[in-house]
């Protein structure tokens, strides 16, 4: 018998440097798990369908755990001329069980084995990303509530633009980790449907029983068009886009620490655990973890367009170019999983330099739009009122000073009838306080999303249906 499952229509052995090209098992090696699990469901289905014994699919599924076994304990030699692991292990089966081991492909091919074995793998992938993704809100919850008196200048253009609670900028990334997560669980809806029963593509005249597999694998509905099942990988796509847009929000938090380490701002004490000296400038203390967070973030965004531009030129049905899809899935997650695992302690453990934000805090006009939006209030049009208070910062930069700075008659001249209710909103800590809308960074409404994200992250991590 040919080593190869196909190797009976052809007469000549496959070139070994053929072989060296098109092998697969050095990185599909860790689907042995799901291709176990789907092994199994796969032969007790033929058994109660009659093309197997139930005694028979019971040696198969006892040699199968028996394999998985000697690959938990690294006892798996692997030979590149069976391809894959999904040949690995029906040679390891065959070897254990004799012909057998033969039955158990019966009524299913490689192809739609395959993609129902990544389809485990990426469901398993989106539960473990997502408790790591909960533990990194967690993270930063928190340093929200550590830090919840303190107050920071909020940035737009890199320009201070208004004062913001700390708890309320931490609790900002809450909210795109979370966006994070609900698109994972979204992703899995699409992803949780079963392709095996397909076989090569058009279906197969045996009497199998998909609803049997389905409900064994624990997916959702079964795949409606056997055509379509072995060149989708769209689930693929929508998984690696979620994992780029995750890289991209950690990518963004790392630029702004990496910014706010600096000795110009000096807002951050980064713990020494995750940063780097000089190997000839002894008084450094680089960010390297925010660095290669921000760095990793190409290798994502590069997997993405991988498999993006794989897919653009393939007919339906199954195509070897699709073997090419794993290096991208399986270098992502691995990216994306290594980046936030190390992102949870790195918040968890970062202070804020309180004393040097106070006593810059008053500098860029921070209180400038709620004074504008006071003017608002008693009666002046927005774009007046706009204009009014571009004009004071203009007097302030001119003279040297501060709003709060101005003499009464500076905000009777911009605004007559200001003067009397100005003074009690100048000010960071004033400013602050005069915000009231849902979601602001008002002290109540942040004290309200404290508690409400307190007690969603504290509960025990729900399954994903």
């Amino acid at each position: 018998m040919s080593q190869k499952t196909w190797g009976g229509r052809f007469d000549a052995a496959t070139d070994k440097r053929v072989e060296a090209f098109s092998e697969s098992v050095t990185l599909d090696r860790r689907l042995y798990q799901q291709d176990i699990t789907a092994s199994k469901a796969h032969a007790a289905m033929l058994a109660e369908v009659g093309l197997l014994t139930p005694a028979e699919a019971e040696t198969i599924s006892t040699a199968l755990d028996a394999i998985g076994t000697d690959i938990d304990a690294g006892r798996m030699e692997y030979d590149i001329s069976l391809e894959d692991i999904h040949t690995h292990i029906e040679r390891a089966l065959i070897t254990r069980v004799g012909d057998l081991g033969r039955r158990l492909h019966t009524a299913r091919s490689r192809n739609d084995q395959v993609i129902t074995d990544v389809k485990l793998w990426v469901r398993e992938a989106i539960g473990d990303l997502d408790a790591l993704l909960r533990d990194l809100q967690k993270a930063f919850l928190i340093a929200a509530v550590r830090e919840q008196e303190v107050i920071l200048p909020g940035y737009t253009h890199l320009q201070r633009a208004q004062p913001v609670l700390a708890a309320h900028y931490y609790l900002a990334y809450v909210e795109k980790f979370q966006r994070d997560r609900e698109r994972l669980a979204d992703c899995r809806k699409r992803l949780n449907v079963l392709p095996l029963g397909a076989a090569a593509l058009a279906g197969t005249s045996l009497p199998i029983d998909r609803e049997s597999v389905r409900q064994k694998l624990g997916f959702d509905s079964v795949a409606r068009n056997s055509l379509d099942v072995s060149s989708d990988r769209d689930f693929l796509v929508e998984f690696v886009f979620c994992l780029s847009l995750t890289a991209i929000h950690l990518s963004s938090w790392a630029e702004e620490w990496v910014i706010w380490s600096t000795t110009e701002f000096n807002f951050l004490k980064l713990p020494d655990g995750f940063c780097t000296g000089s190997s000839i400038m002894p008084h450094k203390k680089n960010p390297d973890t925010l660095e290669l967070t921000r760095g990793k973030t190409g290798r994502v965004i590069g997997a993405l367009n991988q498999l993006l531009v794989l897919l653009k030129g393939l007919p339906l049905a199954y195509n070897r170019d699709l073997q090419e899809d794993k290096s991208a899935l399986f270098d992502a997650f691995d990216t994306v999983a290594g980046c936030v695992s190390v992102a949870a302690p790195l918040v968890e453990q970062t202070t804020l330099r309180r004393e040097v934000i106070a006593s810059r805090l008053e500098d860029g006009f921070l209180d400038a739009t709620t004074l504008m939006e006071f003017f608002v209030k008693i009666g002046v049009p927005m774009r007046s009122a706009h204009e009014a208070v571009g004009k004071l910062v203009r007097k302030c930069e001119q003279s040297g000073c501060r709003l709060v700075d101005l003499p009464d008659t500076a905000f009777e001249e911009a605004c007559p009838g200001s003067a009397a209710g100005v003074r009690p909103l100048l000010g960071v800590a004033n400013a602050v306080a005069a915000f009231t809308s849902y979601g602001s960074t008002a002290p109540v409404e942040v004290q309200r999303q404290l508690q409400e994200w307190t007690a969603r992250l504290e509960q025990p991590i729900p399954a994903i249906a």
